[in-house]
């Protein structure tokens, strides 16, 4: 992917260009867990060996026992061990067909731990990498991936890629060992029935092929059908209360049922493929099992048939149609393996492309530590682009003094926020140096520079769990004392003791239970705990009423002593008194001064201070939107 694409177009293009993905996943997860692959394939090839033992010992019985038309011979085995006494070959038989019995109950069980610890770990590595990488990627990713998608690969997909690890690996097994030693049995016994019965294999082989070749297009729409329907979803129930309020139940349902209709047709197209292909290998398979028993049958009661020579006793004519009746299922199974190949390939390609997907922001190779840091904070010619080009900040310059009150004003979408998070480096420059006590950010490492700086936003995140876990989050060693005292100076700890529950009080998922207000001083408690020296306040009271606001405010006030501060706010209410003013247009500072310079200077601060302060100066379209 070249530098220039999108994410949305380089997401997509890693997917597309991965080669042999459950190869690669294998090598990267596996590998390391050969070992106990390896007992589990040994198990299972012991287990299905087993069970061969069985027709083959009753043939030889029958023959050398019941009938007496031949000694008692088994394959590999020399006729020299065996007693020659009837009554002591039929106890062998017996004591052999216990023996393969046990074999294959307990090689099974075996078989049965070591395949599904093999698989399940394998998942656990990749499911946990694949979150790992993914909060390494910066919030350009996030900003144009879809939600659903990503829970998509991260749970579907990897249960995908464990049934194949666990159920295909060891139906493939199955399907090997059954088919080739049956094979060898047949050809052992009577090589020219064999060769009738064994005549459907190619072609079971061709139809498979053909099979495996048109289902891929399919499972690869499937999954990612699957993918749009969990974010339409996710999308839905995030936003529950404004489908609510907005009376669009009907609309959100027919927006789920157009892509839950695209899976059903995504799906069926694949099932339908499935269930001919099935279906058309038990016909074959039963055809061999018919030609077999046809054949067989008349060459004991009439002699060989057609072009066949020789003698077929009954033994051999039970042997082969019990092995011909065992051929069959495993075979038909293909159609699972199959199946499961194809949807863990598909699955495999999305996990591959997720993994593959650039970490652009990382640690300096050698990065530096901030500690002991006064605050001092430079933009120097700040530039920043989206991948797709389109400019969001253009040229920004200011520096900002350890505890000094710094203010971004402007009309929305003129870069405020995005040049806040430049300096948590959520983002990275396109061009320009943003620096703390005169080091650049991106030489600091990145642990050190986010404990480093406290970001309250406008909706704040609040983790399913309780309010002193929330507070807590970030500094999960912090003592109940060290809550309380975060909470007080956040002017949180009145109303939470109200609760119920007080500090105990489960806030639901992204803080349903609470309200906004009380979820924004809670996220400033939150802060007040990392106890930073830089403090971003990035439309931090806005979305509260009046009183609210001046609660947060007394809070904030409080907070920002002695702290290197940014205030993002649409309400300049809040940014009278701030050090300076910055004023954003277009991604520039058009204006910068305190509040009173920059009303009298009569320009954009002083429109939109004017209208919200009640005065009747104009306004361009531009200030407006």
């Amino acid at each position: 992917m070249s530098g220039d694409e999108t994410w949305s177009e380089g997401i997509e293009a890693y997917r597309d260009d991965s080669r042999r993905p459950l190869v690669r996943l294998y090598d990267r997860y596996g590998r390391a867990k050969s070992r106990i692959l390896a007992i589990g394939l040994i198990a299972s090839i012991l287990s299905y060996a087993a069970a061969l033992v069985t027709p083959v010992v009753l043939g030889t019985t029958i023959d050398a026992v019941f009938t007496r038309e031949s000694e008692y011979t088994l394959p590999l085995v020399p006729s020299a061990w065996f007693p020659t006494e009837p009554a002591e070959q039929f106890w062998i038989s017996v004591g052999l067909v216990g023996i393969a019995l046990a074999v294959t109950t307990i090689m099974a069980w075996l078989r049965g731990v070591a395949m599904n610890h093999f698989a399940h770990s394998v998942m656990l590595d990749i499911r946990a990498d694949a979150y790992k990488h993914l909060q390494k990627l910066d919030m350009s990713f996030f900003d144009t991936q879809e939600t659903g998608e990503l829970m998509s690969v991260l749970n579907n997909d990897t249960t995908n890629l464990e049934r194949f690890l666990d159920n295909a690996i060891r139906e493939s097994v199955r399907v090997g060992v059954t088919v080739t030693g049956i094979t060898a049995l047949l050809l052992y016994m009577n090589w020219q029935l064999a060769i009738i019965t064994l005549l459907i294999v190619p072609v079971l082989v061709g139809f498979t092929w053909w099979f495996m070749v048109t289902i891929e297009p399919r499972y690869t729409k499937k999954r990612s059908a699957v993918g749009d329907l969990n974010t339409r979803l996710e999308n839905a129930l995030a936003g529950i209360g404004l489908v609510k309020r907005a009376s669009a139940e009907d609309y959100e349902g027919d927006r789920i049922d157009r892509v839950a209709s695209d899976l059903f047709d995504a799906e069926m197209a694949a099932i339908r493929l499935s269930v001919l292909y099935r279906p058309g290998m038990e016909l074959l398979t039963g055809v061999t099992v018919l030609a077999t028993f046809l054949i067989g049958g008349l060459w004991v009661f009439a002699g060989p048939p057609l072009f066949l020579t020789g003698t077929l006793t009954v033994g051999e004519f039970v042997v082969f149609v019990l092995l011909t009746q065992r051929l069959a299922p495993p075979l038909a199974q293909l159609a699972k393996i199959v199946d499961w190949y194809e949807n863990a390939r598909a699955s495999g390609k999305r996990i591959a492309g997720l993994l593959d997907a650039p970490i652009r922001i990382e640690d300096d190779p050698n990065p530096l530590e901030l500690s002991d840091y006064e605050g001092r904070v430079e933009y120097d010619d700040v530039t920043f682009a989206y991948d797709d080009g389109d400019r969001v900040l253009n040229g920004i310059d200011f520096s900002v003094e350890a505890g000094e009150t710094v203010a971004l004003v402007g009309p929305t979408g003129s870069g405020k926020s995005t040049a806040a998070k430049l300096l948590l480096r959520l983002y990275e420059v396109s061009d320009g140096t943003i620096r703390i006590d005169g080091h650049d950010v991106q030489k600091l490492s990145l642990e050190s520079l986010r404990q480093s700086v406290g970001y309250v936003s406008q909706d704040p995140v609040m983790f399913d769990g309780t309010v002193a876990e929330n507070i807590r989050y970030g500094q999960f060693e912090a003592s109940d004392q060290a809550v309380r005292e975060a909470a007080r100076a956040a002017e949180a700890h009145e109303f939470i003791e109200e609760f119920p529950d007080g500090y105990d009080t489960q806030v639901g998922e992204r803080g349903v239970k609470i309200s906004g207000g009380q979820r924004q001083r809670i996220a400033l408690a939150r802060v007040v705990l990392w106890d930073p020296t830089i403090l971003v306040l990035d439309e931090a009271t806005a979305s509260v009423d009046t009183r609210t606001e001046l609660a947060i405010q007394r809070s904030l006030d409080r907070i920002n002593t002695e702290r290197t501060t940014f205030v993002i706010a649409h309400r300049l209410s809040t940014v009278t008194d701030a050090d300076c003013i910055l004023v954003l247009n277009d991604g520039k500072i058009v204006e910068r001064g305190t509040h009173d310079e920059l009303v009298a200077q009569g320009d954009l601060y002083a429109d939109l201070w004017s209208v919200q302060s009640g005065g009747h100066r104009s306004l361009s379209d531009d200030v407006l939107h």
